[in-house]
């Protein structure tokens, strides 16, 4: 479930950027994803992929590639977005 949020919390940022920006769709988002952990579950980056994906569908990043790059911090960050 926390995939579930992290992905649209992801998502609601990358739509935010892509509308600001005149984004017809976006095809590329990088993101850094340290260790979260809740109630025990670390969020994993195949997990937030899937999750990802499925909230995404219909919008401007339907179909974007999700890059993520693990790291030692406690949050994410986002890092890019390519039209």
């Amino acid at each position: 479930m926390h995939d579930w949020y992290l992905a649209n919390e992801i998502l609601k940022t990358v739509l935010e950027y892509a509308q600001k920006n005149g984004f017809k769709k976006v095809s590329k988002i990088d993101i850094e994803l340290g260790s979260i952990s809740e109630h025990g579950e670390e969020i994993t980056a195949e997990n937030l992929i899937y999750n990802f994906k499925l909230l995404s569908k219909n919008t401007l990043a339907d179909d974007a590639n999700l890059n993520i790059k693990k790291t030692k911090d406690d949050n994410w960050k986002l890092v890019s977005i390519e039209e």
